[in-house]
């Protein structure tokens, strides 16, 4: 048999070098857009934070984060177009609590399995919820307004995003431990239920507060009291200051992928997240927006997911809330 000469030995080490250089220099994720689906109508916190997300991003990164707004089905139209996407790190979900929450126990039956076909990214952030009314609701506190709900039963309508987020259920604890009865105007996201509030055509909404801070500040709705201190207003009381603790819930907005996105991607978006909302400018924002961050691993989001579960399926049994849908 004859020994391959120098020569050869050396083409063929260099041949394996350059065959080989394809594959040691793909370009690292992000190498095209990425889309980030949102499933509710622009307006309203979740959008707020996806649209900040996808600026900080974009310009971080280096490739677009386009946010793509797909409302309806309490969620669910936007969540399954998501879940069904390919796990390649170039759909991503930032969602509100129904869709990876609460649907879970609304739905006899739904288009994907929110524990399964979605990885945990980034915590994203929550947003303290505010009691707030038109100026002719003849209500400025909680308990004056549970007083009328009280008088007048289901008289009084409050808007919603999605029969069933956190400012519905939030009214619906209100209702349980009060003994008021209101009625419940679903719509499917935050923005048109504002504006309707401002032309009154509803009476109140339980409302994230970047979606009307703006109009409370201008003075065209009036604060009722929120789940939480705000510190953009000191002088609000509290839902728990009402003697209604049960009823100070919080909206989330979460970052999640396909299941099966790759480990590599998540983390380094998981990072990037965490690294740009620790950033003064990004900090500032979300305090301008009363959203408060979460600053978790994907580990310590997806234990927490599995708490906020236990926890909303315990009320929406205990409230028999179902949607037939």
């Amino acid at each position: 048999m004859k020994t391959p000469s120098a020569a050869v030995i050396l083409g063929a080490i260099l041949c394996i070098g350059l065959c080989a250089t394809p594959a040691l220099s793909q370009n690292p994720w992000p190498a095209k857009s990425v889309r980030i689906i949102v499933p509710s109508t622009p307006g309203g916190g979740t959008d707020a934070y996806a649209r900040l997300m996808s600026a900080v991003l974009s310009d971080s990164l280096k490739q677009q984060f386009v946010v793509e707004n797909r409302p309806g089905g309490n969620g669910n139209i936007g969540a399954e177009a998501a879940a069904h996407s390919a796990p390649d790190g170039y759909t991503i979900l930032i969602a509100a609590s129904p869709s990876l929450i609460m649907n879970l126990f609304l739905y006899k039956s739904m288009p994907f399995n929110a524990e399964k076909d979605f990885a945990p990214v980034a915590g994203g952030v929550i947003s303290p919820l505010i009691f707030v009314v038109h100026p002719s609701v003849p209500a400025r506190s909680v308990a004056e307004l549970v007083a009328l709900g009280k008088k007048m039963p289901g008289k009084l309508t409050y808007g919603s995003a999605q029969a069933t987020s956190s400012t519905a259920l939030g009214v619906r604890l209100l209702e349980e431990v009060s003994g008021a009865q209101f009625t419940n105007i679903p719509y499917k996201g935050l923005g048109q239920a504002v504006q309707n509030l401002l032309s009154g055509e509803i009476s109140f909404m339980y409302s994230d507060v970047v979606a009307i801070l703006p109009q409370l500040r201008a003075g065209k709705l009036i604060a009722l009291g929120a789940s939480t201190r705000i510190p953009q207003l000191p002088d609000l009381a509290t839902v728990a200051d009402a003697g209604y603790p049960e009823a100070g819930v919080h909206a989330s907005f979460m970052v999640v992928a396909p299941t099966g996105t790759p480990q590599a991607i998540i983390q380094r978006l998981n990072a990037e997240i965490v690294r740009l909302t620790r950033t003064p400018e990004v900090a500032a924002k979300l305090e301008a927006m009363v959203l408060i961050p979460y600053l978790e691993s994907p580990t310590e989001f997806g234990a927490r997911l599995v708490k906020e579960r236990e926890k909303w399926g315990a009320h929406i049994r205990r409230l028999g809330v179902k949607l037939d849908e």
